[in-house]
């Protein structure tokens, strides 16, 4: 009896064990110049790159420690074509030491007879990046090869002496390898190659979607490789660790579809990373980066995360997405009193955690609440030329005040802290000094909301506008007429996308309209402000074929007109997560009863705009950006990341580019969705 009991018992926790394991994930996605293969199975997580043309590279980017290991090759004379012949398989083993590794193992072929190693990088995957951009390295990081038989290897530790990294390439069929060569006696050149990481692996996420979520296959494989209970990741392979900006954006419109312990696990990874005033950590350097960084700055070669807390956006974004889940949500509701009062790993409540962000929110907002001046918005931090999501040099402009953080991430944050205060669900986490603070946050909200939107007005009489516009079509070759007619005979009105340290506003058409939209509630004759403009076609606005893009500088001069361009990462080029938080905002704004039948129809007809040109561009739907061409009269999407074109490359797995799965499509006419 008692055997018997045991055995069941024994099955019992193998069937529980098993149903907490998630299914493996294998899937494939490729763009441009990119082969781009991805593997879950329990402990292995790994993103498979291979890079043609005439610069080849091979790219192995693991969540464990956001580490990778790169094998760049001496430019080509002909480009060079990879295949990959199957799906990388998972492999655990270990290392000289017994500690173990875990990667993949693959086999490519290419069209070439011949590939000269120019240099590998076993390191974190802030090493690898800084080493495409730059191609260098810190020298302590780099190991040289060893070759052995049909062999070539590089191995070495991490530097603080853990379990390091494997890259391991042998020769396959006919070919031959060593240090300085790898060719074959004939094409096509077959490698088998290994690659390994001993970094601790993450917990992956068991469906993290719930059954309302769409059903788009790459964005829910996608969202799966990139979720774990830990954390989720920003995108792969340049960015395979926690971003705050990221996790909220993510988070708040996946919120719908997203299971409650996958959203409390975003949340969480948020509130464990809180600076002590409360504000939201950006980025965090983690493993061997982690290292290198603690070294470089007398700490010793130790590998204790570094958050940085240098951006402003991501401050705002916590209390809209605590109030949509612990207020709006049934089930965020039922499950938010047990939640606040869950631990961080510090020992603290997430409940204490969230005050301090709110209480920080409030005082921050206090100088412009008190004086509503240009010089009292939330500006970037000193010495900064970033601090929202474009966050690239010239993202705003140069400007010092971004439109997108003070006309609607304030205000929403200060809403929310207040809506939050007024249910008592934070009472017991709140001292004096922070209760005061909440209790002025809708006051607050108030001013924000009625005097920030208006310093960041730009109108351009119709004449000026009309030849700005030919112009600027001119210098990008496209058709200005369908802009022209859309324009008519009415003035340019938009917000800029930024004010210079003066006050001066950037007149930058812009994207970030979504943000007011989704997260407040503008009157009609802002709202008429914030998507006439945008909506018409590019370059009055910013609709093309290929998508809604991010900017357009026709209005802003010859200087910013060079920074911004199709080449740049927040030039005139497509987000795909930017198209989803104005199609999230329509929808907010749609169900108001406070609009009249005329705004009512503009808005419609901007969802349907919007929606269709979401839909021609599909493909490319959960890469991280994309740019474009123009011939025969239309705008047709080109992958970003072009050599010699492109500054930088893209993600072909982003977070926020899965968020259309909590997204529902308006019906066409023909009663028909075009999906999501």
């Amino acid at each position: 009896m008692k055997m018997k009991r045991l055995r069941l018992l024994l099955l019992l926790g193998a069937s529980w064990a098993a149903a907490q394991t998630p299914a493996p994930l294998t899937f494939r996605i490729d763009e441009g110049h990119n082969i781009n293969s991805f593997v879950r199975a329990g402990p292995v997580a790994a993103h498979l790159l291979l890079r043609a043309g005439h610069e080849p590279r091979i790219l192995v980017a693991f969540p464990a420690g956001n580490s990778g290991v790169g094998l760049w090759f001496e430019r080509t004379t002909q480009p060079v074509s990879w295949t990959l012949m199957s799906a990388p398989r998972p492999l655990t083993t270990r290392d000289s030491k017994g500690r173990e590794l875990h990667g993949i193992e693959f086999e490519v072929e290419t069209d070439v007879a011949e590939l000269r190693p120019h240099a590998a990088v076993l390191s974190s995957i802030r090493v690898l990046r800084d080493y495409e951009l730059q191609a260098k390295a810190p020298a302590e990081v780099l190991v040289a090869a060893r070759a052995s038989g049909a062999r070539v290897s590089w191995t070495r530790d991490r530097l603080d002496g853990a379990a390091g990294y494997q890259l391991i390439v042998e020769a396959a069929g006919t070919a031959a390898v060593d240090a300085q060569t790898f060719s074959a006696a004939g094409k096509p050149l077959r490698l088998r190659i290994r690659a390994l990481t001993g970094e601790q692996p993450l917990t992956s996420l068991d469906s993290p979607l719930s059954a309302s979520a769409g059903s788009d296959a790459r964005s829910r494989e996608v969202l799966a490789f990139l979720a774990f209970r830990e954390k989720f990741l920003a995108g792969s392979w340049r960015f395979d660790t926690y971003f705050g900006r990221d996790t909220l954006i993510s988070a708040l419109l996946l919120a719908p579809v997203l299971q409650p312990d996958a959203l409390e696990s975003a949340m969480t990874s948020v509130l464990e990373r809180l600076a002590p005033n409360g504000e939201v950590a950006h980025e965090e350097d983690i493993g061997e980066f982690a290292v290198l960084r603690n070294a470089r700055e007398g700490r010793g070669r130790i590998s204790t995360p570094i958050y940085d807390y240098g951006m402003v956006d991501d401050d705002f974004l916590l209390a809209p997405l605590a109030a949509r889940w612990l207020l709006d949500s049934d089930q965020g509701r039922a499950r938010a009193r047990s939640f606040l009062a869950g631990k961080l790993a510090s020992g603290e409540s997430r409940g204490l955690a969230l005050a301090r962000n709110l209480a920080w929110a409030v005082e921050r907002a206090a100088a412009f609440a008190a004086d509503p001046r240009a010089a009292n918005l939330v500006g970037l931090k000193a010495g900064r030329m970033t601090g929202n999501w474009r966050d690239s040099e010239q993202g705003l402009g140069r400007g010092h005040y971004a439109y997108d953080i003070n006309a609607a991430l304030v205000p929403a944050a200060l809403e929310a802290a207040a809506r939050l205060a007024d249910t008592g669900i934070l009472d017991e986490y709140l001292d004096s000094a922070r209760k005061r603070a909440l209790s002025q946050a809708r006051e607050h909200a108030r001013t924000w909301t009625a005097r920030a939107p208006a310093l960041f007005s730009v109108d351009i009489p119709v004449a000026r506008a009309r030849d700005e516009i030919t112009a600027y079509a001119r210098d990008v070759g496209v058709d200005p007429a369908p802009a022209l007619r859309a324009l008519d005979q009415q003035a340019l009105r938009f917000h800029a996308l930024s004010l210079d340290a003066g006050g001066r506003p950037v007149p930058i058409l812009n994207s970030d309209e979504g943000f007011r939209l989704l997260l407040t509630l503008p009157d009609e004759a802002e709202l008429e402000r914030c998507v006439s403009a945008i909506m018409r076609p590019f370059p009055a606005g910013l609709l093309t074929d290929a998508g809604l893009l991010v900017a357009n500088p026709a209005p802003a001069g010859a200087d910013l007109e060079r920074e911004f361009t199709r080449y740049a990462y927040h030039g005139t080029v497509v987000w795909s997560w930017q198209q989803a938080l104005l199609a999230a905002g329509f929808e907010r704004q749609l169900q108001r009863s406070d609009l009249g039948a005329s705004m009512r129809e503009k808005l419609t007809r901007a969802r349907a705009g919007l929606w269709k040109v979401i839909d021609q561009s599909r493909a490319l739907r959960t890469s991280e950006l994309w740019s474009w061409s123009y011939a025969g009269g239309r705008y047709h999407a080109e992958p970003f990341g072009r050599p010699g074109a492109d500054v930088d490359e893209s993600n072909a797995a982003q977070l926020w580019s899965t968020v259309f799965l909590g997204l529902k499509p308006p019906t066409t006419s023909t009663g028909t969705s075009p999906g999501n």
